[in-house]
């Protein structure tokens, strides 16, 4: 008899008996709820320009959800929206089932649509309605493959305008956006674009992504970052028994992170390894590539005398662009390449390319260009993403390192000052951890952001991104709200013109993490100090299965949480 094939795994049938834990304040559906504003906000920096570009949603109030009765905006029916934008990140269909569990216990006759392969699906029309018997398939699971994502961006007149004629078209009374920082900042301009139409729709945006760089007070993390770290914790963990095991490697661990060093210090935390390279620090003592990788050395001589030539280094993804000169380069080639695009498309080779566009640079950084590797040089000029950032995943940052690390001990070897071995093996952890089946602490997170964010929209709050807060609590105890999308923005160079995004956030060098980290570095740059983490757990205990990040744990251990 033929094996029936099944397509599922066992645990992804456990998972879907999971039920998310809602905040108190929301488990009584959006009727209970009262939302009351707070202080008027401005944003963090260029208030000016910022007020003049969202003339119309600019210095909204903070909205905290408070306990409530009757609330009247449940009785009309509204069909709502959602759209996944930019990269995976584990919870992201929790989102929905919050979203729509959320529209449907305020009002049965609530619709909510998928916009299919995310934005490009808002300007082709595509989507699938959502129901029940869907979204059972896809409740607490991994991934974005329900609606699919995608990263075309809206900000054309001809886009914006085909946005609000298809949201016409389709009846459509609210959109939600669930994205990182572009993304968001594009459901601000679309938000902005309807207001000053105005039309009577509200848009929504949802805090989603791994690289953590998506927080503020009242985004204490975007959802993604818990399960992500765990998941590269657990393949870090792996290789730092190994190396204790073998005892000849140094591993140099390449991790996803484009513009911040949230996820290289999480998992630094989790795993303990020899050296976690923070590219904020970098910024902040100018240090260049060189001092770099004379700190690397350092304590691999130091491990070397003591018979230790092994070890595990941990780069985060979006280094480069932290090492001040390269920074500069960066800049300077995102502008020349811009615009001078048609010059370099026609250009067949590499290194053709590479001498074209060193003639567009300063003199300085010329050489600079010059001097890098060839397989780096190429990759810095490799195409832009849609949003003007460099491609940094596609940077083999710890192949430089390395390269250079190599060259620094042959130097020391000549000079009797390193008798070790040197043997290098490379990984890029990033893509792994982005559809991963959410922990708990994601499972619920996502599930309260998107119940949330069904609150805020029948609310008609547009502008707003979904907030929930106090996440080293209990779920029971978290706070609800929402936060204007304009109070979060800056000014940017993208493209070569300066345009309004959402600003990242940057590892905190004064903040708690950070100085426990720092603490510790020393004593696990020549012990084997290192954690084995494992998987992530389930079902279990709850100091186990319902842990948060490290990162939470010491941001808010000043305020006494338990």
């Amino acid at each position: 008899m033929a094996r029936k094939l099944i397509d599922v795994s066992e645990l992804q049938i456990e998972r879907r008996k999971f039920e998310p834990v809602l905040p108190d304040i929301l488990k009584n559906g959006a009727a209970s709820v009262k939302p009351v504003e707070g202080k008027i906000t401005q944003s963090v920096a260029d208030q000016s320009k910022i007020k003049e570009i969202f003339k119309n949603i600019y210095g909204l109030p903070e909205i905290t959800f408070k306990k409530g009765t009757n609330n009247a905006v449940v009785e009309k029916a509204v069909k709502v929206a959602v759209v996944l934008s930019g990269g995976q990140a584990p919870g992201g269909h929790n989102v929905i089932a919050g979203l729509f569990d959320g529209l449907k216990i305020a009002n049965s006759k609530n619709t909510l649509i998928g916009y299919l392969g995310g934005p490009s699906g808002i300007l082709e029309n595509k989507y699938k309605v959502i129901s029940e018997k869907l979204l059972c398939e896809y409740r607490n699971t991994g991934g974005f493959d329900f609606i699919q994502s995608g990263r075309t961006k809206i900000e054309t007149p001809e886009q914006f305008c085909l946005t609000k004629n298809n949201l016409l078209m389709s009846n459509v009374d609210a959109l939600v956006v669930v994205g990182g920082d572009d993304s968001n900042t594009n459901a601000a301009m679309i938000a902005e674009y309807l207001k000053k139409e105005k039309l009577d729709k509200c848009v929504v945006g949802v805090p989603k992504t791994i690289d953590g760089d998506l927080k503020n007070k009242y985004i204490e993390t975007s959802f993604g970052f818990d399960t992500a770290t765990k998941i590269y914790s657990e393949l870090v963990g792996n290789i730092c028994r190994d190396v204790n095991s073998a005892q000849k490697y140094w591993h140099f661990v390449r991790l996803m992170g484009r513009s911040a060093s949230h996820i290289a210090l999480e998992v630094g935390f989790k795993t303990q390894p020899n050296i976690v390279l923070i590219g904020e620090e970098i910024l902040e003592k100018k240090m260049k590539i060189v001092k770099i990788v004379e700190n690397i050395v350092d304590v691999i001589v130091k491990r070397s005398q003591a018979d230790k030539n092994f070890g595990v280094v941990l780069v985060p993804e979006g280094l480069i662009e932290f090492i001040p000169e390269m920074k500069k380069l960066i800049s300077a080639l995102n502008d020349a390449l811009a615009e001078n695009a048609n010059a370099v498309a026609g250009i067949n080779s590499a290194a053709g390319k590479k001498e074209f566009i060193c003639t567009k640079l300063p003199v300085e950084l010329s050489d600079l260009m010059k001097s890098l590797p060839s397989g780096i040089a190429s990759q810095l000029m490799l195409d832009r993403d849609p949003h003007g950032n460099v491609q940094v995943s596609l940077i083999e940052t710890e192949k430089l390192l390395i390269e250079m690390v190599h060259k620094k001990l042959s130097e020391l070897k000549k000079e009797n000052k390193y008798r070790g071995k040197f043997s290098a093996i490379t990984h890029f952890f990033g893509y792994e951890g982005r559809c991963g089946i959410p922990s708990n602490f994601d499972a619920n997170y996502t599930y309260a952001l998107g119940y949330n964010a069904a609150v805020l929209v029948l609310n008609g709050l547009t502008g707003y991104l979904s907030s929930v807060r106090n996440l080293a609590r209990s779920p029971k105890q978290w706070e609800c709200g929402g936060i204007p999308l304009t109070m979060m923005m800056n000014i940017e160079r993208r493209h070569g013109k300066e345009k309004p995004v959402i600003q990242k956030a940057l590892v905190n060098l004064n903040g708690s993490p950070f100085k426990e980290f720092a603490k510790n570095r020393d004593k696990w740059a020549l012990s084997e100090s290192y954690i084995s983490p494992g998987p992530i757990q389930y079902f279990g205990p709850a100091d186990v299965t319902d842990m948060t990040t490290r990162t939470l744990k010491y941001e808010q251990s000043e305020k006494n949480i338990e």
